[in-house]
């Protein structure tokens, strides 16, 4: 593992963390809270400066970073403390991180598609010994129908194809200023219809930003799904990594073009939103229930004691991070 591996992953968990905590530091100047440090790393300070009340500081572990506030985990009797804000108000504060990282994977998902282009439904190329190249599809047709039915994506235009069972398909193409039907021949490849051809790419502010949203939801979902696979046991966790395994997988994306760096920080930035949410002690998810609970019942919970379950929930999150860790470097060596 090169030096500079290293470094690109710094970088980009770097951000990543800097955009969550901006979500929650944002959100708390927002409601008038008294932020008494914004952090980006854990440890020993390495560099600090106070601005407005607030000491921004980079520490020499880059773990994380968070917000310290008046009044988070203790009691304080300064209004503009967190813990004299309306649990409302808290749970927005709490939340604005994990968002921050959904918001900057979707961004960065539009700008890699800005970057690659957005399949379209016109072909972009014949397979060499598949049957279109035997038809009279041609490169730039533009696909409007299959046997009929519309088809105004690319994912329209391979779920058609891919769900049929006809050994002939007629195509509706427009070609500069006419409108063709052509017949072409199907093959079935891994238990699916296939034709031999590919999308043109495109690159559009509007269609990039679509399917960057599409995509952010549909590796949420997927994510969601893993997490639920995990926790019933019928998911192995071997496709969960620690702090060796993001910097092995950044260096690997860094060999293959600046494009798979973008994508590998919209996954991370993705994981680490949700991640976040989860129910358990010292995560974002954990504090939100905590004030969630306060809400409903109209009663403040002791900040001390609310600190210490999120203090074990730290010591325990730490020690999870060694093994995976420990797991990430034997992965690493075999």
């Amino acid at each position: 593992m090169s030096i500079w591996t290293i470094i690109i992953a710094l970088i980009v968990f770097g951000v990543i963390v800097i955009v969550h905590e901006m979500g929650h530091f944002f959100t708390a100047k927002f409601f008038g809270v008294t932020v008494h440090e914004f952090a980006v790393g854990m440890g020993p300070k390495i560099f600090s400066k106070t601005k407005n009340e607030t000491d921004y500081s980079v520490r020499a572990l880059p773990l994380g970073g968070y917000i310290r506030m008046e009044g988070e985990d203790e009691g304080s009797e300064d209004p503009n403390g967190f813990n004299n804000k309306h649990p409302l108000k808290r749970m927005a504060i709490i939340f604005a991180g994990p968002f921050m990282n959904f918001i900057f994977a979707f961004l960065l998902f539009s700008m890699l598609y800005m970057m690659v282009g957005v399949p379209v439904n016109t072909v972009g190329g014949l397979i060499e010994g598949m049957p279109a190249i035997r038809s009279e599809l041609q490169e730039g047709d533009r696909i409007i129908s299959i046997e009929g039915t519309r088809t105004s994506s690319w994912t329209d235009v391979t779920d058609t194809i891919g769900a049929s069972e006809d050994e002939i398909l007629t195509f509706e193409v427009q070609r500069e200023s006419q409108t063709l039907m052509i017949d072409v021949e199907t093959v079935r490849e891994g238990g699916r219809t296939a034709i031999g051809i590919s999308p043109k790419y495109e690159r559009a502010p509007g269609i990039s930003i679509s399917y960057g949203f599409k995509q952010t939801v549909g590796m949420l979902k997927d994510m969601l799904t893993f997490l639920g696979q995990l926790f019933t046991g019928r998911s192995e966790s071997e496709g969960v990594v620690g702090p060796i395994g993001i910097i092995s997988a950044v260096g690997d994306a860094a060999r293959t073009g600046f494009a798979n760096v973008l994508f590998l920080a919209a996954v991370i930035s993705l994981n680490l939103g949700l991640i976040n949410l989860l129910p358990i002690p010292a995560l974002d998810g954990s504090r939100i229930i905590f004030q969630f609970i306060e809400l409903v019942r109209g009663k403040k919970i002791d900040p001390e004691k609310e600190g210490t379950i999120h203090l074990i929930g730290m010591a325990l999150l730490l020690l999870l991070m060694v093994f995976v860790t420990y797991k990430d470097i034997l992965r690493i060596f075999n």
